[in-house]
């Protein structure tokens, strides 16, 4: 099996701290740990205000499926209101390599 990240990246709406949008990530973890091929998370801020949501998924099909069944979930309208709607970009790709600590 290939492994996929799914990379999403965004910017606030403009009323969202930094602290109230990482408490909305984290209250998407259970919906996110029980979606079947989950295998890890992570969010990030960069130094120009945009933020990155980067997901390993087992395969290209576990994926797919999450990423509709987030629309569906009650999480997800709090965190998708947070989000400028204009500045997302999502993308899957293979992962080819992975090196841990």
């Amino acid at each position: 099996m290939t492994q996929t990240a799914e990379i999403v990246t965004f910017s606030l709406a403009a009323d969202i701290s930094t602290e109230a949008f990482t408490t909305l990530s984290q209250a998407t973890e259970s919906f996110v740990r029980a979606q079947p091929g989950f295998l890890h998370r992570q969010l990030s801020l960069g130094t120009d205000g945009r933020w990155t949501d980067y997901v390993i998924w087992a395969d290209a099909k576990a994926a797919q499926s999450a990423s509709e069944a987030f629309m569906q979930a009650e999480c997800a309208a709090a965190l998708m209101a947070a989000i400028q709607p204009d500045s997302v970009t999502m993308r899957h790709e293979t992962v080819l390599w992975r090196m841990a600590a």
